[in-house]
């Protein structure tokens, strides 16, 4: 009787036959397992090589995950907004207090961008026309707001440094001249270029960018610099203030 009992009691039960299936079933997939895999970041690398993809892109690569609510590309275009507005490397509190990513990414976050200032910060590029200053800003240009970015140049024009000086709203950007030049004095340098992007996408200058032109060409003359170029840019193509006969030395 208590054996009959209980295989009546067994037989009755919910059956958990298994467990392992129904977990699969259910299992969610994140949204970037649906991006097809000839455009994700690593295989687009892979096939293109490092220079054909965007910096999100690069940061993705490099951040290999992310974590639950925030995939990794959120997480590397987050990142990669903390470092637009900084000048300088962002230390690792400022690195981590970035959602998902905690103090061990951090930290190789950090010490990436310290290799890469140690290794590749003193630039061996040369200004000789617009089309240099293009090749150093253009991967800026996807970006939703205008980026006004200052690249700082010594006697020969060689590149000393490259740095985004203010981030302006969707469709301009406002600077002024002491920011600068702010930079272009701390660096020793002798000549300098501008750039901004449009994020339009349309090459035509703007009365305040006509105005800002105007403003640091007073300026640098009266500090001894030499204002190279400002050029406009989108993802493709670039337009020159002095080819344009729009910045004269006189």
């Amino acid at each position: 009787m208590q054996i009959s009992l209980f295989f009546l009691v067994f037989e009755q039960a919910p059956r958990t036959a298994a467990p392992y299936i129904y977990m699969k079933e259910k299992k969610k997939t994140n949204a970037f397992s649906k991006v097809p895999l000839e455009q994700r970041p690593r295989e687009k690398l892979l096939a293109r090589g490092p220079a054909s993809i965007s910096d999100k892109e690069l940061l993705a690569v490099f951040l290999t995950t992310g974590v639950k609510g925030n995939n990794v590309r959120k997480v590397a275009g987050k990142l990669l907004g903390l470092l637009d507005r900084n000048k300088d490397i962002p230390s690792v509190k400022e690195i981590s207090a970035l959602a998902g990513i905690g103090q061990a990414k951090a930290c190789s976050v950090a010490a990436m961008l310290e290799f890469g200032r140690r290794r590749y910060g003193s630039f061996s590029a040369r200004i000789k026309q617009p089309g240099d200053i293009f090749t150093l800003v253009r991967h800026f240009a996807d970006r939703k707001q205008e980026k006004f970015i200052c690249l700082s140049l010594n006697g020969a024009h060689e590149v000393m440094a490259v740095r985004i000086v203010t981030i302006g709203l969707v469709n301009r950007t406002i600077v002024h001249p002491r920011e600068v030049f702010a930079d272009l004095i701390q660096d020793r340098a002798a000549a300098f270029c501008v750039a901004h992007n449009h994020p339009s996408g349309q090459l035509v200058s703007s009365p305040e960018d006509d105005e800002i032109t105007d403003r640091l060409n007073e300026a640098a003359k009266i500090l001894g610099l030499q204002f190279v170029d400002h050029i406009i840019f989108s993802e493709n193509h670039w337009w020159s203030f002095r080819e344009n006969g729009r910045l004269k030395d006189e």
